[in-house]
């Protein structure tokens, strides 16, 4: 597969990078990324990924757009309220470039249907807001061989790490929440600056990025701790918990 001149001039500022080039733009045309999530961590995800060429986006989340929404989940527009959120997203994805496939998965992720969505696509961002779908799409990814790029919010901060947990050395999302937390409360709970969730899905779809271009050093192992109020972030070891009775020995 070769680029287009439009497509050149679209993806320039990639092209020109000698880690990414030309080949490394087809390999971003060919990939396909699922999106769990068209909330404050999907949205930048999403319209960063669909900005690069990522070249198949599918885009899962069972809810609609609300007012209350709109103060962080950028990729909706007012006069989108009460339009499914995945049709929503489409929309915009569309306008930032036409390209790019989009698939909405207008539904719940569940253990019945979780397994067949996600074989489908390479790698999977995870932007979801409970831990009962954390918990299963972690699972599944496991038993897929799938990378899984996770992001987190709470208030002021978040927390992005990539799991591998299928590799060796590798931990997966329970080697970091073993079990169903308690006293966790949601971003409707507790509130959330709108900002951060731009700022941690950001770095998420940098992450994805690096995955399909096996770029730089992967999060995989590895958490990112991010806090708004100290303008500060730090990296903390990850490691797998031989433990764990998911990924460990």
């Amino acid at each position: 597969m070769s680029l287009t001149d439009e497509q050149i001039e679209r993806y320039a500022r990639h092209v020109i990078l000698k880690e990414v080039g030309g080949p490394g733009q087809q390999k971003l045309m060919t990939a396909k990324v699922l999106v769990i999530g068209a909330g404050g961590l999907g949205s930048p995800v999403l319209m960063y990924l669909a900005a690069a060429g990522v070249g198949t986006l599918g885009v899962i989340d069972d809810d609609v757009v609300e007012l209350s929404n709109l103060q962080r989940q950028t990729i909706h527009k007012t006069s989108n309220l009460g339009l499914e959120k995945t049709f929503s997203a489409q929309e915009t994805l569309k306008e930032i470039n036409p390209e790019v496939t989009v698939i909405p998965h207008q539904q719940r992720l569940d253990a019945k249907n979780a397994e067949e969505i996600i074989s489908g696509y390479d790698i999977i961002a995870d932007g979801c807001d409970n831990f009962t779908t954390r918990f299963l799409v972690n699972d599944i990814c496991l038993r897929l061989k799938k990378p899984l790029i996770s992001g987190a919010l709470s208030q002021f901060d978040g927390q992005l790490a990539t799991f591998k947990g299928y590799e060796p050395d590798k931990p997966c999302y329970r080697c970091l929440v073993p079990d169903h937390p308690s006293g966790i409360l949601s971003c409707a709970e507790a509130g959330i600056l709108g900002a951060v969730s731009g700022v941690v899905g950001t770095m998420q779809a940098v992450e994805v990025l690096k995955e399909i271009l096996s770029l730089g050093e992967s999060l995989a192992g590895r958490l990112l701790i991010y806090d708004a109020l100290s303008a500060t972030s730090r990296t903390i070891r990850l490691p797998k918990d031989p433990g764990c009775k998911y990924c460990g020995g």
